[in-house]
């Protein structure tokens, strides 16, 4: 399309103006987005990349990874505004923008060459031979942008500054292997290749997977800096972790689309336990766990209880029965997760019942333990680590909530699941199904991603109820489970070895 007169106007006024505009170049790419756009969010999570491609900018950070949740402005501030800002800071950079597809990356070619033409206070001029969506240059200057696919060339085009911005368009092909080659070859064979030297690199990607492209390149032991900016703060500081926006454990995030913790807690609901941790949490855990595979459980559809009309649980025909606890609040002020968990066995198959597991201070899960113990009265042992904070448990509770037992844990986290994992194998362990327990698929989410996944307290409340169970009334030779036994075989007679359980109090 040919230019109009007052097009070309503008253009010579933009390139008169240019030197003297550029002096002036804003502090970061968010305070230029709120100067050309007055509608612009900013949230603290923005401020903390606008922070981080600051450095990139000043060459602090050579290589930079950065996922947040869905729909929180991460793209708009790093595919858009950042390259436009670093234009007007350099107007002979040479930038590449890849997406999954070719139309995404182009999209924001438009946007940003929209910008430049609506703001001649950029002082930046379209090149009239290339102002094309996907690729455009500048008057007078050496840089400008191209927009590729993933599927797409960068050939014979030296590439200044890379952003690579959700390469998996959604799950299915974030899952597909061939597509995973596809964008590790793009990275190696094309990416690579046409980087400058020192040119730096921004990912901005939603994590799907643990060996998504983020996943991948961060352990390939480039020095990769990675900003993970999770929905809701699930660090745990008496492990001395930290959360990046300072926020408390449970805390969400500030949202660019104003969320509500009301609108969070509804998310997690409709998302599920695995979704959300991959894709708003930023860490994603394994399809199949190194200790516990997903498909390993045993799952029953039938409740194996009765509901009396006063809410108590009853079950007809059971061995044995109990509730087991792990107990990681703060002392007395703050919260971290609580979980409880009511097992029963019938022969040689152990059943999770029921389970509470939520951020709790001190009184509260005083609170839960009554109740749990109320609502199921057959259970009455209830065992609870005897460490961290179970002593403070059992001194407050011990006189009014009968059967509260200490248990001495034996050996590591990781010994204790091991010693359980045979039994899950074996399909002697039963979970409910979804549709009696939607809280169930965190259960199996956190057992996938143990030992390193951010939260263990189902996991370790599941293996100090498999271990009080089945693994010691079988170390004992208690009738019922010689048969069990003598079918684990090594498995059983290694654990024992080894002392991965604890003896009876």
């Amino acid at each position: 399309m040919t230019a109009t007169g007052h097009d070309l106007m503008v253009d010579m006024i933009r390139t008169q103006l240019a030197p003297e505009l550029r002096e002036r170049p804003w502090d970061t790419p968010g305070a230029m987005a709120a100067a050309l756009d007055r509608t612009t969010i900013q949230t603290p999570a923005l401020d903390l990349i606008d922070a981080h491609l600051v450095k990139v900018a000043n060459g602090e950070i050579e290589r930079l990874i950065i996922s947040m949740p869905p729909q929180e402005g991460k793209s708009e501030r790093a595919s858009r505004r950042f390259p436009l800002w670093m234009l007007h800071r350099d107007p002979n950079l040479r930038i590449a923008i890849v997406s999954f597809g070719h139309d995404v990356a182009r999209r924001w070619g438009r946007k940003i060459r929209d910008d430049l033409k609506a703001n001649p206070r950029l002082g930046l001029t379209l090149s009239e031979s290339t102002r094309a969506q996907h690729e455009f240059e500048l008057v007078g200057y050496s840089g400008g942008v191209i927009c590729v696919g993933v599927e797409g060339g960068l050939t014979s085009r030296p590439v200044d500054l890379l952003i690579i911005d959700d390469p998996y368009k959604d799950a299915k092909q974030a899952d597909s292997a061939a597509w995973a080659a596809t964008v590790r070859n793009f990275w190696t064979e094309v990416a690579l290749p046409r980087l400058a030297p020192g040119a730096p690199v921004v990912i901005i990607q939603t994590r799907w997977r643990e060996d998504d492209l983020a996943g991948w390149l961060a352990t390939e032991g480039d020095d990769w800096t990675v900003l993970n900016i999770p929905a809701q703060a699930d660090h745990n500081p008496e492990r001395g972790e930290t959360d990046v926006l300072g926020r408390q454990p449970g805390e969400f995030m500030e949202s660019a689309r104003r969320r509500s913790t009301a609108d969070w807690a509804k998310k997690i609901r409709e998302v599920g336990s695995r979704a959300w941790n991959a894709l708003y949490q930023g860490r994603p855990s394994p399809a199949e766990g190194s200790m516990f595979k997903r498909d390993m459980w045993a799952e029953y559809d039938v409740a194996q209880h009765l509901v009396r009309d006063d809410g108590t649980c009853i079950v007809t025909s059971f061995d044995d029965m109990l509730i087991s606890w792990d107990l990681t609040f703060k002392g007395t002020e703050g919260t971290d997760f609580v979980c409880g968990q009511v097992w029963m066995r019938r022969g040689a198959d152990a059943f999770l019942l029921d389970q509470v597991h939520a951020r709790m201070d001190f009184p509260e899960t005083c609170r839960q333990v009554r109740q749990l113990a109320a609502k199921w009265p057959q259970a009455l042992l209830k065992i609870v680590e005897d460490k961290a904070n179970g002593p403070a448990v059992i001194a407050a509770l011990s006189r009014t909530v009968p059967g509260i037992v200490p248990e001495e844990p034996q050996g590591g986290k990781e010994a204790r699941a091991a010693a359980v994992s045979p039994l899950v194998e074996a399909r002697n362990v039963w979970l409910p199904s979804p549709e009696l327990a939607p809280w169930v698929g965190g259960l199996i989410d956190e057992a996938a991603g143990f030992p390193t996944a951010a939260h263990d307290d189902r996991v370790d409340c599941l293996t100090q109820a498999l271990n009080r169970l089945i693994l010691q009334p079988l170390m004992h030779g208690e009738g019922g489970l010689q048969d069990l036994r003598h079918g684990l075989g090594a498995d059983f007679e290694q654990a024992e070895a080894r002392g991965f359980w604890s003896s009876p109090v």
